[in-house]
C-alpha cells in the first residue's frame, strides 16, 4: 500500500481521500436504511389493522410510538389527526413525511460523486506520469530508461487507484440507493394503506374515539 503512495504522489493520497469518504459515507447509511429505518412493513400494518377497524387509536398511537422508525412515525402523525377530516390527515401524514424521507434519501448520492472524482483524479494522475515520460524521453537525462519507467509507473498506479475506488464507490451507491427506492416506496405504500383505512372506516374510527 505505501508503494502507491511513494509512487502516485499527491494525487493518490487525493484518491485515498476519496475511499475514506466512501467508507464514513457507506458506513453511517448501512446504519440508518438496514437497522434504524429498516423493518417488515407489511407485517407492521397487518398489525395495526384491526386497531384501526375497532377505533382503538390510542393503542394504534402506542405501538408507532414503540416500533419508533419511518413508517411508523408518519402513521402516528396521520393517526393523532384521524377523528378530522381527509384533508387534515392527509396533511398532516404528508408533513410527517418530509421530514422523514429526506433522512433515507440524504449522502447516498455522494457516493457516485465520489466515484467520478476518484476517476478524475485517477486521470489526471495518469497525464501527470505521462507528461513526466515523454519529458524525460525528450529531455537530456543520463537515465532515461527510469525516468521514463518511473514515469509510466506513476501513471499505472494512479490509473488503477482511481479505478478501484470509484468501482468501489458505484458498488456501494448501486446498492445503498436500491435499498432506499425499496423503503421510500414501502413507506409510501403503508402511508397510503393506512390513510385508506381510516377514510373507510370513519364511522369506526370516530365511534372508537368516543368510546375512549
Amino acid at each position: 500500500m505505501t508503494e502507491f503512495f511513494k509512487v502516485g504522489g499527491i494525487i493518490a493520497w487525493g484518491i485515498m481521500f476519496c475511499l475514506v469518504l466512501s467508507l464514513l459515507i457507506l458506513i453511517e447509511r448501512v446504519v440508518v436504511l438496514y437497522f434504524q429505518a429498516g423493518t417488515n412493513s407489511n407485517s407492521f400494518i397487518r398489525g395495526l389493522e384491526g386497531m384501526i377497524l375497532s377505533g382503538n387509536l390510542d393503542k394504534v398511537a402506542r405501538q408507532c410510538q414503540t416500533e419508533n422508525f419511518p413508517l411508523s412515525r408518519i402513521i402516528h402523525a396521520g393517526v393523532s389527526k384521524a377523528t378530522k377530516n381527509d384533508d387534515e390527515v392527509q396533511a398532516a401524514m404528508d408533513e410527517a413525511a418530509l421530514r422523514e424521507l429526506p433522512r433515507i434519501e440524504k449522502r447516498t448520492g455522494y457516493l457516485a460523486m465520489l466515484a467520478n472524482v476518484a476517476t478524475l483524479l485517477g486521470l489526471l494522475g495518469t497525464i501527470k506520469g505521462m507528461i513526466a515520460s515523454f519529458g524525460a524521453a525528450g529531455g537530456g537525462s543520463t537515465d532515461k530508461a527510469a525516468a521514463l519507467a518511473e514515469g509510466i509507473s506513476e501513471a499505472l498506479h494512479c490509473t488503477f487507484m482511481g479505478l478501484f475506488v470509484a468501482v468501489f464507490s458505484l458498488l456501494c451507491f448501486s446498492i445503498l440507493q436500491g435499498r432506499t427506492q425499496g423503503l421510500v416506496d414501502d413507506i409510501h405504500e403503508g402511508a397510503v394503506r393506512v390513510m385508506n383505512l381510516i377514510v373507510t372506516n370513519r364511522n369506526m374510527v370516530k365511534n372508537g374515539e368516543k368510546a375512549a
